[in-house]
């Protein structure tokens, strides 16, 4: 179903630029030069989304924004200023709008911004049914990807292998491929091999029996079993200790295990995921892995990138960790997502859930900006942490939506050694959309 935008702007020049670009999307536009016009348009059918300037005669844009929220607050609002006032922009952020853009707009980031808002892909993968994304996301051309990968073998009982760097993600894979498989409705059953001693590690696995040894005081399943028919994941096979590895490869293979203290076998049905952080080819040839069991485990392999490799994914997945469990619905300003997307997260997903548990904690405001962000990913950003919160005198905020442009881009360019397009990648925007900026930064 096409989608309508409402774009109201009291200069025409801009109002049919935005048009223009947007109905070469697909999208359907009408057309306002003012707010009172605009009112009019959600007399009837209301669109999906509003574009609008914040200077108008008479009533404003944050006019309009406060008209709407009223009576329809459901409906998403993007703001452009031609005036960059942070200040604005944030009260338009608490007032509810979804975002806001400084002119002259670049249209890449108009687009973005549209279709992020509304959920609209510019090449969403038809492989992926509706519905199976829930609760993941995948905003990535590589991310997607995976998933897609994840799919296709999620209907198999082949044994999967996700490879990565620890807090990529491989643990959510396992969830999806579990999710989607035949297994569906029995028990997933999640085990972290470095987690647990290595003199544990095999009644952890196959059980054991009462007696088996000092502290055993009662029988127990193990996880094989506890997985009997069901799926069983295990994190970080990499740190398995090589005395346990042949009984996992039996337990493989035949599908067999023997209970530490028990002479008998059990019959154990599980589908097996196996996920490393380590690169197991380098352990085999170094005698820390089987090769045997390396070959068994290796059926099909799921590479899965991390976030700096990834950077579409950053501002959703902020946004997610930003408001998990919690009523309140904080945004974060487009400078805070440009410091994001300038970190390279070397501990990936788990290290941007920590950094924005940091600033829910840490933060009272509704409105996140970079000093709020902690201090390890300010410097990372090439931003300098104030000594404290601004004073109400201050204001929200005393440098203009210019200047964190100027230093997010510098910052970007200086990470990557002046590639522009791995700069665009970090500032999650396209390689011309970059060039346009650096025109209108003067810092071409």
């Amino acid at each position: 179903m096409t989608r309508t935008i409402l774009v109201v702007d009291d200069e025409i020049r801009y109002r049919e630029l935005y048009a223009r670009v947007l109905r070469h999307a697909g999208f359907t536009v009408q057309e306002a030069g003012s707010a009172a016009e605009a009112l009019q348009f959600l007399e009837g059918a209301p669109p999906d989304m509003i574009v609008s300037d914040v200077r108008m005669p008479g009533e404003s844009g944050l006019d309009l924004l406060r008209r709407v929220r009223e009576e329809r607050p459901e409906l998403p609002f993007l703001l452009v200023t031609a005036y960059a006032d942070v200040r604005e922009a944030v009260d338009a952020l608490k007032l509810g709008a979804v975002d806001y853009l400084a002119k002259p707009v670049d249209l890449d980031e108009l687009l973005a911004a549209v279709r992020d808002t509304l959920g609209v892909g510019a090449s969403k993968d038809a492989e992926l049914p509706a519905g199976s994304l829930t609760g993941i996301v995948a905003e990535s051309p590589a991310m997607r990807s995976v998933l897609r990968d994840a799919y296709r073998v999620a209907q198999s009982d082949a044994t999967v292998l996700l490879t990565g760097e620890s807090g990529s993600g491989k643990e959510v894979i396992a969830q999806f491929i579990h999710r989607h498989s035949l297994r569906r409705d029995k028990p997933l059953v999640p085990v972290n091999c470095a987690a647990i001693a290595p003199t544990l590690l095999a009644s952890e696995l196959f059980g054991h029996e009462k007696g088996a040894f000092t502290g055993a005081v009662n029988k127990r399943k193990g996880y094989f079993r506890e997985a009997h028919e069901g799926t069983l994941f295990l994190d970080e096979i990499g740190d398995m200790p090589l005395e346990l590895q042949p009984s996992l490869l039996r337990a493989t293979e035949t599908g067999r295990i023997t209970p530490v203290g028990s002479d008998k076998e059990a019959v154990v049905d599980c589908r097996l995921i196996a996920a490393s952080n380590h690169d197991l080819e380098t352990d085999v040839a170094e005698g820390r892995f089987r090769q045997d069991l390396y070959y068994r485990l290796n059926v099909i392999t799921i590479y899965i990138p991390p976030l700096r490799e990834r950077p579409e994914d950053i501002p959703p997945l902020a946004r997610l960790f930003l408001n998990r469990d919690s009523a309140e619905n904080r945004r974060l300003s487009r400078a805070a997502l440009q410091t994001l997307t300038s970190h390279q997260w070397p501990g990936n997903v788990r290290e941007l859930a920590n950094a924005m548990a940091h600033v829910r904690l840490l933060s009272q405001t509704d409105v996140i900006l970079p000093e709020h962000l902690p201090p390890a990913v300010r410097k990372a950003a090439g931003r300098t942490a104030p000594e404290s919160q601004p004073t109400a005198k201050q204001g929200v905020e005393t440098k203009t939506l210019e200047q964190h442009e100027i230093e997010a881009v510098t910052a970007a360019l200086k990470q990557t050694g002046g590639n522009r397009t791995h700069a665009a990648q970090l500032l999650g925007i396209t390689r011309r959309g970059l060039i346009y900026k650096l025109k209108r930064l003067g810092l071409e």
